[in-house]
């Protein structure tokens, strides 16, 4: 299994800023929207994804 670390994602929902917590492998933009897309449903629109290590 690969090794993971907690990442912030901070991004817009529908043009309503949020953030979320995810453990991700690389902490790219790519998997951070397959994170999002996972919890949110198919007609939400997420844009402006930023993603970091959380503290």
């Amino acid at each position: 299994m690969a090794q993971t670390t907690k990442y912030v994602i901070k991004y817009k929902l529908n043009g309503e800023r949020r953030f979320e917590f995810a453990q991700l492998e690389n902490g790219t933009q790519e998997e951070a929207k397959a994170a999002l897309d996972a919890i949110h449903g198919q007609d939400d629109v997420i844009s402006d994804i930023s993603v970091s290590k959380a503290l």
